[in-house]
């Protein structure tokens, strides 16, 4: 019973940072490469390449039946990029890529 719901928590622990490494990816991925330099942040190029590698890494990690299982400590690595990026580019370059982003005040601009 114990280790049926620990295989579980170890499952659901690496399919969470993968899918929080594609969802970084996918959020980069929209963004023009101009917002990151008007942001002040590294180019788009090396997010790109850092949440690519934090994506393959993510999914070698999971467990056999879905990915290939190895590599497991490394998994912590793909979830610091793409927490890294989710937490601090990416509210940094929304303002700057255009669309309905929010702007840096808010939805209604500043109080």
């Amino acid at each position: 019973m114990i280790g049926a719901v620990q295989t579980l928590v170890y499952v659901a622990f690496y399919v969470v940072i993968f899918l929080l490494a594609v969802w970084a990816l996918v959020d980069l991925l929209r963004r023009p490469a101009q917002a990151f330099l008007s942001a002040g942040k590294r180019t788009k190029k090396f997010w790109g390449l850092l949440l690519g590698a934090a994506v393959l890494l993510a999914f070698v990690a999971l467990p056999y039946p879905i990915g290939f299982g190895y590599l497991s400590f490394l998994a912590l690595g793909s979830a610091v990029a793409a927490a890294v990026y989710l937490a601090d580019v990416k509210p940094a370059v929304t303002p700057y890529s255009g669309g309905r982003g929010r702007g840096p005040s808010g939805p209604r601009g500043g109080w």
